[in-house]
C-alpha cells in the first residue's frame, strides 16, 4: 500500500499561506508594542501614503526596507514600534468627494463648510481602508493597533500647538509669496499637486514708449494680459546691445504707468529682444527680482482667475484668457 502525498501544484499560490501567517502574526501580537524599560526602544512612523491613491513600486520598496528594519531589530531584541497611518492628501481628497457631490448635483458650497468636512470623513472610512490593506498584503509589521490619520484630533492639535509656539518665538511670519493657486478650488496648491502640461503658445512683441523722449524699447511676452501689473523692464548688466538703456524709465501700455529700466543677472539676453517686463505679483522670477530691486507688486488677477479692479475699467471682471485675447 502507498500514500499518495497531495500533488504539488505547477504555479504557486502565495494567497493561502500568506493571509494564513499574516493573521496568526496579528492574532498572536507579534507587532504590537508597550512600554519595555528592560528593552531598548526603537520606532519609525511611517510616511504617510495618500489615503486617496494606492501604493506603488516606490511605496513596496520603501515600506520593504522599514519591514526589514524593524524585523532585524525584533530579531537582536528591542522593543520595536513602527507606527502606521495614513495621509489625507489635501486637495486630492477634496476633488475626489467633490466629484461625488456632483453626481448627486450638489456643489460643497450648497452644503458649507462643516457639512462638507463631515462629507470627507464619510469618504475617508468607506474608501480610506485600499491603502492599509495593501500594505498588510506586503506583510508590514506595524503596530496597527496605534493606526493614525493625519486630521485625527490629536495630530491636529500638535501642529496647531507647534504652529503657536513657532510664531510666538518669530520663525513664523505673514508676508506675501508667489504660490501655486487653483482658481477654482480657491486654495494653494503644493508643487507635487500641480501636473504640468506643454502648450503651444505664442511670444507677443510689445512696444514700451520712453517719459523722455522720442522711442522706446520692445518687450517680448508669452502673457499680455499680466502687462498691466509691470513694475519695471530689466536688461542683463553685460548686454551690450540694450545695457545703455538702464537707468532710463517707460510707460506701461495701456496703463501708461512709469516704471523704470533695471538691470539684473536673471534675464536671458537670448530670449526675445533681451528686455524683460517685470511682474512680482504674477511670476516667480519676477517675484525675486522684485524683491532684490525693492519693487513694489501691483497684482492685476483675482483669485478667481479674473483681471481686478488694478487693470482697469476696460478689462475689470474679464477672464485673464480672454484679456490675453483682447
Amino acid at each position: 500500500m502507498t500514500n499518495k502525498g497531495r500533488e504539488l501544484s505547477k504555479a504557486y499560490d502565495p494567497s493561502p499561506i500568506e493571509d494564513k501567517w499574516y493573521a496568526w502574526w496579528l492574532e498572536t501580537g507579534l507587532f504590537s508594542s508597550t512600554p519595555d524599560e528592560e528593552k531598548e526602544p526603537f520606532s519609525i512612523v511611517i510616511p504617510p501614503p495618500n489615503v486617496t491613491g494606492s501604493l506603488h513600486m516606490g511605496h513596496a520598496l520603501n515600506n520593504t526596507l522599514q519591514d526589514i528594519t524593524c524585523r532585524y531589530m525584533r530579531m537582536k531584541g528591542k522593543n520595536v514600534m513602527w507606527l502606521p497611518g495614513t495621509d489625507h492628501a489635501g486637495i486630492a481628497t477634496q476633488n475626489v468627494v467633490e466629484r461625488q457631490l456632483q453626481e448627486q448635483g450638489i456643489s460643497r458650497h450648497d452644503l458649507g463648510r462643516d457639512a462638507f468636512v463631515e462629507k470627507v470623513w464619510e469618504w475617508k472610512e468607506e474608501y480610506g481602508s485600499r491603502i492599509i490593506n495593501q500594505l498588510k498584503k506586503l506583510g508590514a509589521s506595524c503596530d496597527w493597533s496605534r493606526e493614525r490619520f493625519t486630521m485625527d484630533e490629536g495630530l491636529s492639535r500638535a501642529v496647531r500647538a507647534v504652529f503657536v509656539r513657532l510664531y510666538k518665538e518669530g520663525l513664523v511670519y505673514q508676508g506675501k509669496y508667489i504660490i501655486n493657486w487653483c482658481p477654482r478650488c480657491h486654495t494653494a496648491l503644493s508643487d507635487l499637486e500641480v501636473e504640468h502640461e506643454p502648450t503651444e503658445g505664442m511670444l507677443y512683441y510689445v512696444r514700451y514708449p520712453f517719459v523722455d523722449g522720442d522711442g522706446g524699447v520692445t518687450v517680448a511676452t508669452t502673457r499680455p494680459e499680466t502687462i498691466l501689473g509691470d513694475v519695471a523692464v530689466a536688461v542683463h548688466p553685460r548686454d551690450e546691445g540694450n545695457a545703455g538703456y538702464i537707468g532710463r524709465q517707460v510707460r506701461v501700455p495701456l496703463c501708461g504707468r512709469v516704471i523704470p529700466i533695471i538691470e539684473d543677472n536673471m534675464v536671458d539676453p537670448e530670449f526675445g529682444t533681451g528686455l524683460v517686463k517685470i511682474t512680482p505679483a504674477h511670476d516667480p522670477n519676477d517675484f525675486l527680482v522684485g524683491e532684490r530691486h525693492d519693487l513694489e507688486p501691483v497684482q492685476v488677477i483675482d483669485e478667481t482667475g479674473r483681471m481686478n479692479e488694478k487693470a482697469g475699467p476696460d478689462f475689470e471682471g474679464m477672464d485673464r484668457f480672454e484679456a490675453r485675447r483682447k
